[in-house]
């Protein structure tokens, strides 16, 4: 088995730049990947649109500032047949007949104007842009989710193909091991034992392969799903451990202030607070401005032409309306209530959330370190035993099961790396700052508020910004 060497290339140290070295020409970069899946991830697109949607209630609540305008027209046919009696005595009875066939129409406009609703329309809008503000944190958490799901699923594949590259080296190692084997049971070195042995450890090799190939296959699947396109040529990827806050107590700290989920939580109890508003304000009078015109035709046999206005201030106040606004008051208080216990399990989570991932960080940097270790005394003690089967000193199982170590220290350091890197990641999440902007990616950033101010102020029409 002199010569026989397992595989020690770039497989192993594929996935850490540090370790791997300059990132091959026209590789693709896991910033590239980041940049594609922030573009085309579909499930970001479709949050977006959502916040695009939570944009129409502002321009909705302020309607209820402006003046409603309605127009009616009437045209149609009426026939007419009366028959009119006057006079004090049955000598003075006067009878007069009227009928025929007239063509009624009118034309009229009503301007109503709100004047006071109880500030409900005040709230309302507030609400609604406290809507927005949380659309747009939620948009930042899936932003998130993304950009850590396209990291994960970018080094799971440099993972598992590194993986996969380990375990068919290994299977041909194991093969010409079982030829080396065989070759010295012929001439009687060892026993039949030692072919089965081989033969036994090279099917244990084949189907860790093949597991292998299974799992490279799902994760391209995964690849494509998140990222949009199949991978190839993947440079390797790196930590983002300088974007992180120094300590734990600084990266908790930080989390409580931008982590989405805390501030869309926030965003959530002024909602619930003026929706409270809202309702109170039912209980208040209703003041509205109201002007109308009207010309009529022919409305009657009579009348020929009749043209109306009026302006008229209206005020209407609720008195009792059955309970439904008292039952609507109450209920809003305990969601906002709600709201608030929700906020805390929130920042709690969030919190619990960053010390788990700081943990697995620092987990990883020595498992790394730990990892390298394993695989260098498992290539020494491999050789070792090696030279001392030859000498007789040990048999081809001790062999095979050093052998067997070293692959398994291999996949240990590749899994490792994988860990370290997803795990600054996770980090940079947890705190809230994984976004295109802190880590510099070469892409234009969606900006929400663009089409905000589009249409905050749109008076009419059907079109969106873009056309549609």
């Amino acid at each position: 088995m002199h010569g026989v060497k397992l595989f020690t290339g770039a497989a192993v140290s594929v996935l850490l730049a540090a370790i791997a070295g300059p990132t091959p020409a026209l590789a693709d970069t896991i910033e590239a990947a980041l940049v594609r899946a922030y573009q085309n991830n579909p499930q970001l697109n479709a949050q977006r649109a959502q916040v695009r949607s939570t944009d129409e209630n502002v321009p909705q609540a302020l309607s209820g500032y402006r003046p409603k305008v309605a127009l009616t027209a009437s045209v149609g046919v009426q026939y007419t047949d009366t028959n009119i009696t006057s006079g004090g005595s049955p000598t003075q009875i006067v009878r007069t007949e009227n009928h025929g066939v007239n063509a009624p129409r009118s034309a009229g406009v009503t301007v109503t104007q709100n004047l006071y609703n109880g500030n409900q329309t005040a709230n309302r809008t507030r609400a609604a842009e406290s809507q927005v503000s949380g659309s747009r944190e939620a948009l930042r958490v899936m932003e998130q989710s993304v950009l850590l799901s396209a990291a994960t699923t970018y080094m799971d594949y440099l993972r598992d193909s590194a993986t996969l590259e380990v375990q068919r080296s290994n299977v041909r190692v194991l093969e010409q091991t079982l030829k080396q084997t065989r070759d010295r049971f012929n001439v009687g070195e060892v026993t039949r034992t030692d072919v089965a042995q081989s033969e036994a450890q090279l099917a244990a090799g084949k189907t860790q392969a093949l597991q292998a190939e299974s799992n490279l296959v799902t994760t391209r699947a995964n690849f494509r799903r998140i990222i949009g396109n199949e991978p190839e040529n993947l440079a390797p990827g790196s930590p983002v451990d300088r974007f992180l806050p120094g300590t734990l107590a600084s990266s908790v700290s930080l989390s409580l202030v931008e982590n989405p989920n805390v501030t869309a939580a926030m965003y959530g109890i002024d909602v619930n607070y003026l929706q409270v508003k809202i309702n109170e304000g039912a209980l208040l009078p209703t003041i509205n401005f109201q002007v109308a015109a009207t010309q009529s035709y022919e409305q009657t046999m009579t009348i020929f032409r009749s043209f109306g206005a009026s302006a008229v201030a209206q005020v209407s106040a609720p008195i009792y309306q059955g309970g439904a606004e008292y039952a609507l008051i109450r209920q809003s208080k305990e969601n906002l209530a709600q709201q608030r216990l929700n906020l805390e399990t929130t920042r709690d989570q969030t919190r619990a959330n960053v010390v788990q991932s700081w943990g697995q960080l620092q987990a990883g940097k020595a498992q790394v370190a730990s990892a390298q270790a394993q695989v260098t005394a498992s290539e020494i003690a491999l050789n070792g035993v090696r030279e001392e089967a030859k000498a007789g000193q040990r048999t081809t199982l001790d062999v095979l099961n050093a052998q067997q170590a070293l692959v398994n220290a291999r996949v240990a350091l590749v899994t490792a790396q994988h860990d370290r890197v997803v795990a600054s990641y996770s980090v940079l999440s947890s705190v809230g700052r994984l976004s295109p902007q802190v880590l510099g990616l070469s892409t234009t950033t969606y900006d929400p508020s663009v089409h905000y101010h589009q249409v905050r102020d749109s008076w009419a029409g059907v079109r969106t910004p873009d056309g549609r």
